[in-house]
């Protein structure tokens, strides 16, 4: 923190400590860097099993027929694209991202695979949703939460928007809850992520970040308090994988 800096005006990017206005700068830095190998990267560093996760997602969100869906943080699509099937025509799903190359390649993979007419795409902060309240049944946001500056506000703008009954569903890296797996999981998240990273991305400094900002990351009961805080109720977390990956769903009353 620089001298004329006011306290509690940094927050983390990483295990670095940055000003809260530079942060949204320095993750935009970080998926414009990685976005047109995004997922290859996915698939190598979590060995496929994000798609599994995804899918657990997906049949947890209990998406019915006309239902309307905002996907936040939404890259390049594997949420929103599941979900398509499920609203049917007579419901719709929003792909959103603060970062626009990111939104633009999710829309690139959607088109691609023939999905139009009820998806559209918003670029969008998560901390100030363009959304009028009580206008979706359900949001979710997969492996974004920990890049936004202001959790606690993004939370509270989910509960905003959501109509009453509607759930939140928040996928995300978070803390190993087997012993023996801790040691393993950070000799891999800091030697062999940033290697990949290097190899395939161009980019070690970038999975570099992702490594240290899941360790800066709510664990599953400082998350699931922060949803209850920002209003959500019946709050509870599902760990995935010896809780290095966990699925916080929280409903609008």
């Amino acid at each position: 923190m620089t001298p004329d800096q006011p306290p509690g005006d940094d927050t983390d990017f990483g295990f670095e400590r940055v000003r809260r206005e530079d942060k949204q700068q320095r993750v935009r830095g970080v998926f414009d860097s990685v976005a047109t190998r995004y997922d290859l990267m996915n698939d190598l560093m979590s060995m496929g099993l994000h798609r599994v996760w995804k899918r657990f997602t997906v049949a947890l969100a209990g998406i019915r027929p006309g239902e309307r869906v905002l996907d936040l943080a939404g890259g390049t699509g594997d949420l929103a694209g599941a979900f398509l099937p499920k609203v049917g025509r007579d419901g719709w799903v929003v792909l959103s991202d603060i970062n626009a190359a990111m939104l633009w390649r999710g829309r690139e993979r959607q088109v691609d695979a023939g999905h139009a007419g009820n998806l559209m795409y918003v670029q969008a902060n998560a901390e100030a949703l363009p959304f009028p309240d009580a206008s979706v049944d359900c949001i979710t946001i997969g492996f974004g939460l920990r890049n936004v500056t202001d959790k606690a506000t993004a939370l509270r703008e989910m509960v905003r928007v959501l109509r009453p009954g509607g759930r939140a569903l928040v996928l995300e890296f978070s803390q190993p809850r087997l012993a023996p797996l801790k040691p393993a999981y950070d000799w891999y998240s800091f030697n062999i992520l940033p290697r990949l990273g290097r190899m395939v991305a161009g980019d070690a400094d970038s999975y570099r970040y992702l490594a240290e900002s899941i360790r800066m990351h709510p664990d599953q009961d400082t998350l699931k308090s922060m949803m209850v805080e920002a209003g959500f109720a019946h709050c509870q977390y599902f760990n995935l994988t010896g809780g290095i990956v966990a699925v916080h769903r929280g409903f609008r009353t």
